[in-house]
């Protein structure tokens, strides 16, 4: 992957975890900076995993858009019974 590429990677990562995050219903309890992160990282595997199984764009943005979901659904349950065990 070129550096042109990890940078888009990059910024649509950070758009697929804002994505993401209003994907998953009820309140999250993870930080905005952990989303986007964890957007950056399903941008990624997402990104792999769709273009293995149909290398057409608006398909992979799904696949990404649901990763990122997954990703910050389960995140946010560990976060937040982490969150409530130090309280």
């Amino acid at each position: 992957m070129e550096i042109t590429g990890i940078i888009s990677a990059i910024i649509v990562g950070l758009i697929i975890g804002a994505l993401g995050r209003l994907v998953v219903p009820g309140k999250q309890h993870l930080p905005i900076w952990l989303t986007l992160l964890l957007g950056i990282v399903a941008a990624f595997l997402g990104g792999w995993i769709g273009a293995m199984i149909w290398d057409q764009f608006l398909f992979i943005l799904v696949i990404q858009v649901l990763v990122a979901a997954g990703i910050v659904y389960l995140a946010d349950g560990m976060y937040s019974k982490n969150a409530r065990g130090t309280a």
